[in-house]
């Protein structure tokens, strides 16, 4: 079980307000390096766009691999979903899924995860469910072909109208019936949709399904600065035998650079 952190590509235009480290992409990855992680999480909103050998030279230069490719900034960033408010948009999104998955077996990453970049149901209308469902066996095919799985992160009820809990996500994954597709938790969704900071995490690994982990506290600052019990969970997680990522996906404040510190100083003290 090792640490990451998430940061934005250098295509991305706006700042994801929970992408952690400044300065220009090499420069992120320099202090993700000398903060000691050993990997980063790659926020990409155009993948297609990257230069993704680039991108995978310069994080061999600075000793780091890719953890994952997270989805986020293709909705906040690019504004694209799967089940999408504008029907006509989505060929576009399901084109970007397959570019996050391509970009991540070109840079190495293992998985694709996707969260908010799902849409909603209600946006999607009649039949959205099965349209999703559908789609994602299809792009959990491809990724399989492409040597990468996809992690569906169960998201919180102000945020998303489908799959709020872990128990949720097994059913849900049930539908889909492809090994490619996983899960991952975030702590912060945790938090607001669980009766248990630790249940979660031990339902997930006992189905063999949880294949990456999201670090926020539950006011989605850094561990330490609310009130989850990391400790509890550092430890279910070992005596699950976990050997996956806990990956810092929150609020980036008092400041990028200061959350990633103070994530990393808390963390490690208890892994």
């Amino acid at each position: 079980m090792k640490l990451a952190l998430a940061i934005q590509t250098p295509e991305v235009g706006l700042a994801i307000p929970v992408a952690l480290l400044t300065g220009t992409f090499s420069e992120k990855l320099a202090k993700a390096a000398a903060l000691g992680v050993a990997k980063v999480e790659l926020m990409a909103a155009d993948p297609a766009s990257l230069d993704a050998a680039g991108i995978r030279a310069d994080l061999e230069r600075h000793g780091l691999r890719a953890a994952a490719v997270g989805s986020g900034a293709v909705a906040l960033a690019a504004g694209l979903h799967l089940l999408p408010a504008d029907a006509a948009r989505a060929p576009q999104a399901e084109a970007r899924l397959r570019d996050l998955i391509a970009f991540a077996a070109a840079v190495g990453a293992p998985l694709v995860t996707i969260g908010s970049f799902r849409g909603r149901l209600a946006w999607g209308g009649e039949g959205a469910r099965g349209r999703l469902v559908t789609l994602l066996r299809s792009a959990a095919a491809y990724a399989a072909g492409q040597g990468v799985r996809l992690a569906l992160e169960p998201l919180n009820r102000y945020e998303a109208d489908l799959v709020h809990t872990a128990e949720q996500g097994l059913a849900f994954l049930q539908e889909v019936g492809h090994p490619a597709l996983g899960l991952l938790l975030d702590t912060y969704h945790v938090n607001i949709e669980e009766s248990s900071w630790t249940a979660p995490f031990r339902t997930l690994m006992t189905a063999g399904v949880l294949w990456h982990v999201h670090l926020g506290d539950n006011n989605r600052l850094p561990p330490g600065h609310g009130l989850i019990d990391f400790a509890a969970i550092v430890r279910t997680l070992h005596e699950m035998g976990y050997d996956g990522f806990l990956s810092a996906e929150l609020l980036a404040r008092p400041d990028p650079d200061t959350a990633a510190q103070e994530t990393v100083r808390y963390m490690r003290a208890l892994i």
